[in-house]
């Protein structure tokens, strides 16, 4: 496995050039390319302090040992906008396909695999995916194939990313997929709550051992999305995301939920624990979901023991729905210590179908009625009615 690191220091600009790198970049008002005039391994090209650098895709991979960037306070990396200079992918193998057309996809701005030990850090420093050009084609179907995120971490472990801003992503921002040991802390992800289709914040796929932590989001879907790949793809592949802490967020978003599990969760998911999350206008505070056709009878993913404590808000829609199926039910879920101002005064707005759990002492609004509720000495206070009932409102 290769080392790489993004450090955004307080310094002067440093431009890292190595030859074979798989990526071209701004630097200053010069446009450097790969293997035009590269320095041997292991030396870099100071420029002059400047305040940004449009870059192409790149390639942590390529890093062999550990890289630093160290820009000028506030600086920014801006991704390209001419789609033809963004490198093309396999489909994700939990997957098969793209999500917007079969086939290839479109890589990320900064992406790697195989990787230990990867930090991408600084002060104040912002990664720009500069995703209005992307979202415009993508509405005007201009684009031949699968937007790609603005961060994608695969198959690597012991990543850090911490102290930055992530920004307009044409696509999801930050993706560590099939990643083990991911820590994201103290991080700002920001796009237009309209009109930025698909820009959930973070995505872990597949994933192992991750935190989330400290974090603002403010995105045009899912603020956090916890996935393990489509329908069918996703068992095969076999990677469950599991032992997951999200705590001390604050997190909007109008088109989605501020914390998604689901729907892509073939693989399965489990121990995920949410703490100290407050939601803002948004559409949903909370949302687990599994999906509910074409699956093999035999081969059904597991998705139990998911935790939410402390989870406020104000001017959200729906506070939970969390709903599985008759062949995929999800189990050994608790809500505890919650309270979240509504705009929607429908009657039913804490959504449940097919799930197993409980509720701890009281919580606003009320919940459903297939979940225990018991005190908060935790005892049993009244036994559910029924798990699978369903009150699931897909409209609100």
């Amino acid at each position: 496995m290769g080392r790489g690191v993004l450090l955004f220091t307080p310094d002067s600009l440093h431009c890292p050039l190595d030859r074979g790198f798989l990526f071209g970049f701004f630097c200053g008002n010069g446009i450097v390319l790969p293997g035009r005039g590269f320095p041997r391994r292991g030396k870099t090209w100071s420029g002059r302090p400047v305040p940004k650098m449009r870059a192409f895709a790149f390639n942590l991979t390529d890093f062999g040992g550990g890289r630093r960037w160290g820009d000028a306070e506030d600086a920014e990396i801006l991704g390209i906008q001419d789609e033809n200079q963004w490198p093309l992918m396999p489909p994700l193998p939990s997957y098969g396909h793209g999500r917007e057309h079969h086939g290839p996809r479109y890589g990320s701005l900064i992406h790697g695999r195989n990787l230990k030990d990867v930090v991408i850090t600084g002060h104040n420093g912002t990664i720009n995916g500069q995703g209005q050009s992307w979202w415009k084609k993508y509405h005007q179907k201009l684009l031949d194939h699968t937007r790609g995120p603005l961060v994608q971490i695969m198959w690597s472990s012991d990543i850090v990313i911490a102290n930055i801003t992530l920004r307009d992503s044409p696509f999801w921002t930050f993706h560590p997929y099939d990643c083990k040991n991911v820590t994201v802390r103290n991080v700002t992800i920001l796009a237009p709550i309209h009109g930025a289709p698909n820009t959930d914040g973070i995505d872990p796929d597949s994933c192992e051992d991750v935190v989330i932590e400290d974090c603002y989001i403010s995105v045009g879907d899912d603020a956090i999305a916890i996935k393990s790949g489509g329908i069918n793809m996703g068992i095969a592949y076999g990677r469950p995301s599991r032992n997951i802490l999200v705590r001390n967020l604050i997190v909007r978003s109008m088109v989605s939920a501020g914390i998604s599990i689901g729907s892509e969760m073939s693989g399965g998911v489990s121990d995920v624990t949410v703490e100290n999350l407050l939601v803002w206008s948004s559409r949903r505070a909370t949302t687990t979901s599994t999906p509910d056709n074409d699956f093999d009878p035999k081969a059904l993913p597991i998705v139990k023991d998911i935790s939410f404590t402390g989870v406020y808000g104000q001017g959200v829609r729906v506070p939970v729905r969390i709903h599985g199926s008759e062949d995929i039910p999800i189990r050994n879920v608790t809500f505890r210590d919650i309270s979240v101002g509504l705009t929607y005064k429908k009657k039913h707005i804490f959504q449940c179908g097919f799930v197993q759990g409980r509720v701890i002492g009281t919580i606003f609004p009320a919940p459903c009625e297939n979940l225990d509720l018991y005190n908060e000495e935790g005892q049993l206070v009244k036994r559910s009615i029924a798990q699978n009932i369903t009150d699931v409102d897909y409209d609100i």
